[in-house]
């Protein structure tokens, strides 16, 4: 229908979300709100997959792990004011994660910019405020300009760190015909990949080839280089130790490979005494090490894509700018033949399986027994629980990225649910397995009803420790007497049942498996309870071991 008789039928919210359906996108998570209507209109029309969250944090992660599934933006439509700003959490976790994403808001008209006279949703600077925690926002003028901007993000995705960005369309251009032709909405094709200077490789070679000892360090800048990246280790006998972000860039089964254990101090160990250390796509960042920083006695060669990366938190003595696959494979093609090497790494696995265990022995044990129920190619999302961080990243293996979806770096609660669902929108052909603590679920349990909405198989395995136990131990280990963190809990599997999925508990002690098998077995979504005991408070506050029906009779 042509808007000479519908005003409605080429608006600048439709030319924007055709630019991006160009792309490949076929999945936006959101919230339709009274200002926001016009960026819905066209969905239907274009093909896109409509996921509605409870939360606009939830659309956020709920796009994070569609985004890591398929390797394009994860898009999040919110309305203006509260929708945008309760999705900023989420755009802090796609920023310091490194992951592609575009969130999309109506903004105030044009002129009404800070005019601060107390209309719906009013702002004092929203596109400011996003642009304090993504990589860009921009406010736009024109449909245009918009488009533009839609291209522009896609450049980003492609050529650089790919971190969130933000279009913020004003309602009266939102509303208003798109003067953009279909030329401009087509997509642009992606520049070659940068693949490092001359000079940068010959170093990296030359280094490489002389190297008794090396080592490789894959970080998320990895993830989509595998194939290259096992070549090259194979090639050069070298094992290779992975941070979470980039868990699975070398199948975890291999023989060279010393899993996402970056953290561990054996693995860090092994790490700083190679003779050349091999970083691709990694920060080296705090968070991911455990650490304050590596300190390597040899030679560092590092790889990123991000000019800003390249000598962050460890100095290389040869820095290659440029696409990690298209890096390793130059380095590769140059690499002289060399002698077959098979490094000796058992002491170096019993080394750092010890420290796993002696870390948290009844959580590791329950992480075992978790991970022998999953399927070998179930996608994990995980939370920042500890039944995660201290454990499950750990003993679980996975033979690609992005099969265990957690956020190292900014360790938010609230995450596992919802990516869980992105990531089963995005893989319906994969089983999908949310394993998070009491804590973290209680941020987005709403969000089970978002997965029976979507009809969904979705197994949520609760790990309960009676609320959030390592705040308890901090407090604990400060000389404090634990307050605030021992929690009422839910009939979990009750609530489960409330909002229209299934419900199970495992008796305490118990091995969970045969429940996890079950519920992933059966289809639907389903939530296994599994009731971790801790020691009671020594302030006499609620016992983590207390059953929900015992606190309503002692704490009325």
């Amino acid at each position: 229908m042509s808007s000479d008789t519908d005003p409605w039928a080429d608006t600048a919210g439709r030319a924007i979300l055709e630019t991006i359906r160009g792309y490949g996108v076929d999945a936006v998570f959101g919230i339709p709100g009274t200002h926001n209507l016009e960026f819905y209109r066209p969905l239907a029309d274009l093909g896109f997959r409509v996921v509605t969250n409870r939360h606009e944090q939830g659309s956020g992660y709920g796009a994070d792990g569609w985004a890591q599934q398929t390797g394009l933006p994860g898009v999040v439509i919110t309305t203006s004011g509260p929708g945008l700003q309760n999705a900023m959490s989420a755009v802090g976790t796609a920023f310091c994660e490194s992951r592609p994403m575009i969130v999309l808001s109506p903004g105030v008209a044009r002129g009404a910019e800070f005019a601060d006279v107390g209309t719906l949703h009013e702002t004092k600077d929203a596109s400011a405020m996003v642009g304090a925690i993504a990589e860009w926002s921009r406010r736009v003028s024109s449909a245009g300009e918009a488009v533009a901007a839609v291209h522009d993000a896609f450049a980003l995705f492609r050529t650089g760190r790919p971190r969130p960005v933000h279009i913020e369309v004003p309602l009266d251009v939102l509303e208003s015909p798109a003067d953009v032709p279909a030329s401009e909405r087509l997509p642009r094709p992606a520049p070659p990949a940068e693949g490092g200077s001359d000079a940068a490789i010959a170093e990296a070679v030359a280094l490489l080839a002389a190297a008794r000892r090396p080592l490789v360090i894959a970080g998320g800048g990895a993830t989509r280089a595998g194939a290259t990246l096992t070549a090259l280790a194979e090639r050069l006998g070298a094992p290779v130790l992975t941070t979470l972000n980039g868990k699975g860039a070398v199948d975890e089964a291999h023989p060279l490979s010393l899993g996402a254990n970056l953290r561990l101090g054996a693995a860090r160990a092994a790490a700083e005494e190679a003779d050349v250390l091999l970083v691709v796509g990694s920060k080296l960042g705090e968070a991911e090490l455990w650490a304050p920083r590596m300190e390597p006695a040899g030679a560092v060669v590092r790889i990123d894509i991000a000019p800003s990366q390249v000598d962050k938190n460890l100095t290389p003595t040869v820095g290659i700018l440029g696409d990690a696959r298209a890096v390793l494979e130059r380095i590769l093609d140059a690499l002289p033949a060399v002698a077959p090497r098979s490094p000796e790494l058992g002491d170096v696995r019993t080394a750092i399986l010890r420290e796993i265990r002696e870390t948290a022995p009844a959580t590791v044990a329950l992480a075992e027994e978790i991970a022998a129920a999953l399927p070998d190619d179930a996608i994990v999302a995980g939370d920042s629980s500890q039944i995660v961080y201290l454990a499950l990243a750990n003993v679980l293996r996975r033979s690609g990225p992005h099969a265990l979806l957690y956020t190292p770096t900014y360790a938010t609660l609230g995450y596992g649910l919802p990516a869980a669902i992105g990531a089963r929108v995005a893989r319906p052909d994969r089983p999908v397995v949310a394993v998070v603590g009491d804590g973290a679920l209680m941020f987005a349990v709403n969000e089970i009803v978002t997965a029976v909405e979507q009809r969904l198989d979705l197994t949520i395995v609760c790990v309960d420790n009676g609320g959030y136990a390592e705040i308890r131990q901090n407090e604990v280990d400060r000389g404090m007497v634990p307050i605030g963190v021992d929690l009422v809990q839910p009939d979990w599997p009750l609530l489960a049942r409330a909002f229209g999925a299934e419900g199970v508990q495992v008796a305490p002690g118990a091995d969970p498996g045969p429940a996890i098998r079950a519920a992933i077995a059966s289809g639907g979504v389903r939530l296994v309870h599994i009731h971790q005991t801790t020691p009671p408070s020594p302030a006499g506050g609620i016992s983590a071991q207390e059953t929900p029906q015992e606190r309503q009779k002692d704490h009325p």
